[in-house]
């Protein structure tokens, strides 16, 4: 079902290992497992590079409410485990995952996509990517490898 929605200016990542801009921004090599799940905020503005914005900013901003940031978190990692338990199965590794929410009638709801273009899944084996980044670091096959996700996503777990 599709609501309208009033949209928090805001991007959610969560990230199980380091990749991207994360590990660009402090030096870590991309694949390096996190300690824990790490929920990244960012300020959602293209003109000035959705930059990262801290609880605090948002708060002082009133951008959102702490009981509003405290269900987001929440429920980006309900979403994290979700989709890690759906992928491991079927051969593909979650790295990371963007989320945007809403709000309607002062419930906050998930309000974008879940796809791909919005996450970081490698192949469990050869530690391929299999999603965006194939497109923006030039490695062909983005078509193929989108199939490919396709086709585990439909399969039966452990048999990919």
């Amino acid at each position: 079902r599709v609501l309208r929605v009033e949209i928090l200016p805001l991007e959610v990542i969560l990230r199980f290992r380091a990749a991207g801009s994360f590990a660009k921004r402090y030096g870590v090599q991309e694949g390096t497992p996190l300690k824990n799940p790490l929920v990244e905020l960012s300020l959602k503005n293209d003109a000035l590079g959705d930059p990262l914005i801290c609880p605090e900013a948002i708060l002082a901003l009133g951008l959102a409410t702490e009981e509003e940031l405290a269900q987001v978190k929440a429920t980006t990692l309900r979403v994290g485990e979700l989709l890690r338990a759906f992928f491991a199965p079927r051969g593909l590794d979650l790295i990371d995952f963007k989320l945007e929410f809403g709000k309607r009638n002062g419930e906050i709801l998930l309000a974008d996509e879940i796809s791909p273009d919005t996450m970081r899944l490698w192949d469990q084996k050869t530690g391929e990517p299999m999603d965006k980044d194939r497109f923006r670091k030039d490695l062909g096959g983005v078509e193929e490898a989108y199939q490919e996700v396709l086709r585990r996503v439909l399969s039966e777990p452990e048999k990919v």
